[in-house]
């Protein structure tokens, strides 16, 4: 099958050849994959698609190609202390690995931190042509073999966060509500002007959410999302369905998100990512909400890839397809991007894995 005949049969609920595959990574596992690989070039890779050339996620076999517009794309944006397009400050805070130093960028000044800077903030536009010259170019070069993701993730809390900061935007919430709607309307707007426009384009599937889910519960209840996020993400669904109502729409938030799983349903969501496993079980995921759902993730980014054995990944592997793969449905893919402390072996053991496996051997 070609690649994106896989997506399509698994997102139809049918069981492809093998499971359909996505892998994403960090800038410098990106660099260790480049060198064991001998591929030579620009060496830029935005992890959630986009600035690449897409030749690792294409020798791997991966199905999926990401193309990224909006705030996101802000991530490992440039080298050292930066200010993004919003008006976000950032600093590089290294880390160091048994594989080697990296680094990430972390928020520390935002935009709207003071009330009387929202009467005057003037986002970016987000119909400049030249943002979506990427999403072009893998249209283009690459529709007809693999399915085409237009990532517009982030789409309203967490760059509402960023611009606010999260401390006084969780206060806004219970305290200056109109504020906190105000401010929500800003991502919102220009990642569904974004949105729609990829749609028009011909992706075949836009990818947004922002994380809402912690550890062990979400880090705002249930009521304060319905109340907030959940009246927007359902506009901006129908939206992209009145567009094109083939369209498939995936939500992605980290944790816990049990408690409005249902709610996601309702509102148009085809495809839940990433199915945190040190989080929820996604077994019993699968069991409640396969049906009405696919899913897309499911590998331990937190335990098992950083710190198992090439073994434990093939079990999980194995286990993903016998349970929350069952009757298709499934996208195969590490919860997060894979990060520097993976071992080498480990990650093949999952590429090797996915690609080798057919639903037939099971």
């Amino acid at each position: 099958m070609k690649p994106r005949e896989r997506v399509a049969a698994a997102l139809h609920h049918e069981e492809p050849d093998r499971c359909p595959m996505q892998i994403s990574f960090t800038p410098e596992f990106a660099a260790r994959l480049r060198a064991e690989l001998s591929q030579r070039g620009a060496s830029s890779h935005n992890p959630l698609g986009g600035v690449t050339s897409y030749e690792l996620e294409r020798a791997l076999g991966e199905d999926m190609l990401l193309t990224s517009v909006g705030w996101a794309n802000c991530y490992y944006q440039h080298p050292g202390d930066y200010t993004d397009e919003w008006g976000v400050g950032w600093k590089q805070c290294e880390y160091s690995t048994r594989h080697g130093k990296g680094s990430y960028t972390e928020m520390v000044t935002h935009p709207l931190a003071q009330d009387d800077a929202l009467g005057t903030y003037q986002p970016p536009d987000p119909q400049r042509p030249e943002i979506y010259q990427d999403a072009a170019r893998a249209l283009r070069e690459f529709k007809d073999e693999y399915w085409i993701v237009g990532v517009t993730v982030t789409t309203i809390f967490e760059t509402a966060w960023a611009l606010r900061g999260l401390e006084q935007l969780l206060m806004d919430f219970v305290q200056n509500p109109e504020i906190a709607e105000r401010i929500l309307d800003i991502p919102y707007q220009y990642h569904l002007t974004a949105a729609k426009k990829l749609v028009e384009m011909g992706v075949d599937m836009v990818w947004t959410g922002d994380d809402v889910g912690g550890q062990h519960a979400m880090i705002i209840s249930p009521a304060c999302w319905r109340k907030f996020l959940k009246p927007r993400l359902a506009t901006f669904i129908a939206e992209l369905k009145a567009i094109n109502p083939h369209v498939k729409v995936a939500y992605h938030s980290d944790g816990d998100v049990t408690p409005i799983i249902p709610e996601l349903i309702e509102i148009g969501v085809d495809v839940l990512n990433p199915v945190q496993p040190a989080c929820m079980d996604p077994a019993e995921v699968k069991r409640k909400f396969g049906k009405q759902l696919c899913f897309w993730g499911s590998i331990d980014e937190q335990y098992t890839l950083p710190f198992g054995t090439p073994s434990d990944v093939q079990r999980e592997i194995l286990e993903r397809l016998r349970t929350i793969g069952e009757d298709g449905g499934l996208i195969l893919a590490p919860t997060h991007h894979v990060q520097l402390d993976t071992p080498l072996e480990n990650f093949w053991a999952m590429q090797k894995t996915i690609a080798e496996t057919t639903y037939r051997s099971l």
